[in-house]
């Protein structure tokens, strides 16, 4: 087994605007505990983060985005990372990788990431609806990665454990009464069938 072998083979991933290069989603990842004998606050091990605090991490996407802007490629090495990316209507997104990281695998990740806010956005994945639609984006990236590890690269598994309840669900919520008055009603209800319990055993 090789040394350096490390499921943390995520660094970071980004949602950046391509019109004002501004950060939409940006999610840094590092294991929770580095290897046993790593110096404190080192950046050298497989998987760690190696940009620790926003003006690094700001300095490495505007450098990003201006080196990706015109970029033929998917797969570019920057900073010393492996940096696959797709540009979608006026965003661009992001999963970073270290140097010696399996660029297949970041590319999967990458279109799992693409077709999954596809299907959850319907087909309009721009910076405005990922804005109106944040929690279903950042879901969607923790069921895809999870603090650097890839757990699931189909879309269409991704989308099902992210998608809203059907409204046809809903119809039946119509009748409950969330006031205060209703909740204490609810919670009278259920300590008076706690307590007949409580009496039969």
């Amino acid at each position: 087994m090789a040394p350096n072998v490390s499921l943390f083979s995520v660094n970071a991933i980004l949602v950046l605007a391509t019109d004002d290069s501004s950060r939409i989603l940006a999610k840094y990842y590092a294991p929770p505990h580095p290897p046993a004998g790593t110096p404190a606050n080192s950046t050298s091990y497989p998987g760690a983060n190696p940009y620790p605090n926003l003006k690094d991490q700001k300095a490495f996407e505007k450098g990003l985005l201006e080196k990706t802007a015109k970029q033929t490629s998917d797969i570019i090495l920057y900073d010393n990372r492996v940096v696959v990316f797709k540009m979608e209507s006026d965003i661009m997104l992001y999963v970073v990788g270290g140097a010696d990281e399996n660029e297949i695998l970041l590319y999967n990740v990458i279109l799992a990431l693409r077709d999954s806010l596809n299907i959850l956005l319907k087909n309009t994945v721009d910076k405005r609806t990922i804005i109106e639609n944040y929690d279903l984006v950042s879901l969607a990236i923790d069921e895809i990665i999870d603090d650097g590890i890839v757990l699931e690269t189909d879309p269409v598994v991704v989308a099902s454990r992210v998608s809203r309840p059907p409204a046809q669900d809903m119809t039946s919520m119509k009748g409950i009464d969330l006031s205060e008055q209703g909740l204490l009603n609810a919670w009278e209800f259920g300590k008076s069938r706690l307590a007949d319990r409580l009496r039969q055993m």
